[in-house]
Parts: C-alpha cells; structure tokens; sequence
C-alpha cells in the first residue's frame, strides 16, 4: 500500500466514507520523512487536503496562499483550460519535491470538470475561484459532498443564487469563507472599531468608492483554441460565440490576467459586485447593527454602448437606511484605476482608487488597502478598552479558513455575512439598470411591491444546468 493509499485508509476510517472511486488512481509507495512530520514539517495526517477550482489570476494567488502553509497539501487542481491546469499541476508537483528530502512527488491531480474533483473523498475543502458565473454551481457540488469552502467573491449572478447556497452551506454545516480578504487586515478592523464604539460620534453617511468596469470587447468569432473547453467554461451562462478576448486580455496595461468576462452581464455583475464589494463590505462591518430594515436604493450608470463588455463603467448610488437614517453613497470612479470624485479627494487627501469613508458628527474614519486616516487625527490614537465592542481578529484570511475547518467554528466572513454584502451589490447593480428608486426590506429579502425589479433576483441557467 502507498502513501496516499495509506492516507485514504485513514480518512476512510475517520469518515466513514467509501473510496472506490480512486482505485485507478496510481500513487507513490515511498513514505517520506516529510509525511511523518520530521524535519520541521506537519505530518500528513494533520494536514488539510485542498482542491483548487479555477486557476486563473485570482485562482492561482489563493492556491499559491494555501501551498505555502505548512498543515496543507493541495492534492487537485481544476481548469477548463488544458495548459493551465497542466502547468499548475506541475508547479505543485515542483513545490512540494523542493520540500521532500529526495524523490519526486507526483500527488497532484488535475481535472477539467470540477464534479470529479468535489467528489473525491480525500479531499478536506475547496478552493472556488472560476469565472462568477460558475460560483454557485461549484459551491452547492461542494457543500454537498462534505468539502469546506473558501470562495473567492462576489457569490452569484442572482440573489436566488446566493440564497440557495446559503441554505445548503447552513445544512450541510459547510465551513464558508468568503474572499472579502480586507476583514483580516488590522487597519481595516481598526477603523471599524473606532466607527462601532462611537469614537466619530454619531454615524450618518458612509462614502464607498471602487474601480469601475471597463467597455470595449470584440465581437468577431473565432476559432475555439484547442485547449480550451469553452462549452465548459459557459457552463449555465447563455451560449456565444468564442471571442479572442473572451476568455483572456482586453486592456492593453495590463497582462493577463484582466480578461473581459468579468465586464460581460452573462458572466458577472461586473466590477459593482467584482470589486465594488471589497469597500461596501467595510462599510457593513462597521455598522452592521444600524443597516437593518428597510432601505432605499437609487442609481444611474453609464453602460458601454459597443463591445462585447456591457456592464456599467460608471455608477452613482445611494442606499437610506430607514432604520437608522445612514446613507451609503458608492460611486465607481471609471475605469480600473480612475480617481476618486474630486469633492472626496479634497476633504479627505490621497484617496486611491477604491476605500470607505465613515463620517460622523465628531469625525470621519477612511481606510484603504494599506492606509487608514481620521479627523480629527486623535482618533488614530484611541484605545479600545476591553469592554467595548472588539470585532473579530483575523491576521490572515487564508489561516483562519485553515483553523475554522479543523475547529468547525465560524470564519471571519461566513455564508450569512457574506449574502448581505452581496445583496447590497445586487440591490446597486439592479437600481442602475431601472435607474429609479426601489425599496427592499433586508429581513425579508424582498422589494416592496415592485414586480418589475423582482424579476432581477433570479436568473436562468442554460440546461442542463440549475441550482
């Protein structure tokens, strides 16, 4: 018996699961001193097995990010592109020899369709990062066949999908955690606290700006590259024509990865959702207690008028809180790397592309990726004593997922934290396409009365695909 057979027995006696299925699957005899945990490493019985789904920009940082820590050992890889997966499979494989004192490993499989990778008994959790579209799809196979989740945002291109992976997730009582990776960042979890313990008195707007999409696309078909699975890689968005920048670069500043699916309405909500739900979600963390009720959404967009990119490279929206009167403006400010608006930039300095301001009647708090600030500067020196609100510490997104699957408690973002962020960007997304007012009761996960803006949150799925 080899070494993975030997660590299926262990799983299999742990779990209760059969493993039939792997039989086919060849593995090497020898044991290293590694899977022992001499040498300074943690022994394969105390590692969480990983299989990653999706290896394209973001997919590969998330599995470079668990690679690198030392209680893992990634065991599949997913891509519906054939070189993407080969190349990633092999840089596994390279990783985790360099770490062997002598022999090759050789334990990495790659896969193209994702359901042979969640159904692998042997596999702890998953790593779900694919084109949004695929999101949810993959997330229910996932939960369903026992695997943690680390989903990479935003959840779904409907709220009926983000809905019904809340409910399998809660059932099947999935580890979740969301790719809302500023959570685990001091500066960030700083400024909520100085917000949440009344250090800028009372809270009445906060200012939210991102990166918006970009437009252009070309709608020439071509030739699908043989490498690709690109029925696949539609899965349950509409069928369409391969284009040549589908599936890969559109903006000529930057290098692959900035393909043009995330600015495509079939694929992604595009960046109001992509990224513009990074700063909405510190917005919530900082007054997730007053952002309850009923809210008032209103927003207009700007929309590409040609190419296959159509969604909105613009936008300029405002949620009221009835609850608690506090109102979110989100703006994106055009383009990947457009300026804040100007009135911001002047009150608040250096703003950057993307950040979340809190404002207050004794202050304001803004916090960026690497930048926080506050008027008065006082407030930065502020303690927070012990009885007041501490919010949940987290230093690294990645090792908390990894503590939360062995401890099964709950992450720093999990699957309900994660449906209210996402609902704040579908509410956004949807009052810029009606460019009206829409009401929506948060408890209830409705609008009030508007059957036009109901039929928004669900949307179809090319058979045979469906929730």
């Amino acid at each position: 018996m080899g070494m993975k057979d030997s660590n299926i027995s262990r799983r299999n006696f742990l779990r209760g699961a059969g493993f039939a299925a792997l039989g086919a699957i060849s593995f090497p005899y020898i044991v290293q001193s590694s899977a022992l945990g001499k040498a300074g490493h943690v022994a394969a019985s105390n590692r969480t097995t990983i299989g990653c789904i999706g290896l394209g920009n973001q997919g590969g940082s998330l599995l470079r990010g668990f690679m690198g820590k030392s209680d893992t050992q990634i065991i599949a890889v997913c891509d519906v592109h054939t070189t993407k997966r080969q190349r990633t499979r092999e840089t596994v494989e390279k990783y985790y020899t360099n770490r062997q004192s002598k022999g090759a490993y050789k334990g990495c499989a790659s896969y193209n369709d994702f359901r042979n990778l969640v159904t692998r008994p042997d596999i702890d959790a998953v790593v779900i990062a694919p084109p949004d579209h695929w999101h949810v799809l993959i997330s229910l196979a996932a939960a369903k066949a026992g695997k943690d989740i680390y989903l990479e945002k935003p959840i779904g291109l409907s709220l009926a999908e983000d809905q019904a992976l809340r409910e399998v997730v809660v059932r099947y009582n999935t580890v979740f955690q969301f790719g809302t990776q500023q959570r685990s960042d001091f500066k960030f979890r700083r400024a909520c606290e100085l917000v949440r313990n009344g250090r800028i008195g009372k809270l009445h707007t906060i200012n939210v700006w991102s990166p918006s999409s970009e437009s252009g696309g070309s709608t020439t078909p071509v030739p699908v590259p043989p490498e690709l699975d690109y029925n696949m890689w539609l899965g349950p968005a509409p069928r369409a024509p391969y284009t040549k920048d589908r599936c890969s670069n559109v903006n000529p500043f930057f290098p692959s990865p900035f393909k043009i699916w995330p600015f495509i309405s079939d694929y992604s909500l595009g960046w109001i959702a992509g990224w513009g739900i990074h700063p909405l979600d510190i917005a919530l963390w900082g007054a997730e207690s007053e952002l309850t009720g009923t809210v008032e959404v209103g927003g207009t967009g700007i929309f590409p008028a040609e190419g296959a990119c159509d969604t909105a490279t613009n936008w300029d929206v405002v949620l009221k809180f009835a609850s608690s009167g506090i109102r979110i403006n989100f703006k994106g400010i055009g383009g990947i790397n457009g300026p804040a608006p100007a009135k911001w930039r002047k009150r608040y300095g250096k703003t950057g592309a993307h950040g979340t301001v809190f404002e207050g009647n004794k202050g304001w708090v803004h916090v960026r990726r690497g930048h926080i600030d506050a008027s008065p500067k006082s407030l930065l020196k502020s303690d927070i004593s012990v009885n007041e609100i501490q919010l949940y510490k987290s230093n690294d997104h990645i090792r908390n997922f990894l503590d939360c699957v062995k401890s099964r408690a709950r992450t720093i973002c999990p699957i309900d934290t994660a449906v209210r962020i996402d609902t704040l960007c579908h509410l956004s997304n949807i009052a810029t396409l009606l460019e009206r007012r829409l009401k929506w009761n948060l408890e209830k996960e409705r609008f009030e009365n508007d059957s036009t803006a109901s039929r928004f949150l669900v949307r179809p799925m090319r058979s045979p695909w469906h929730l």
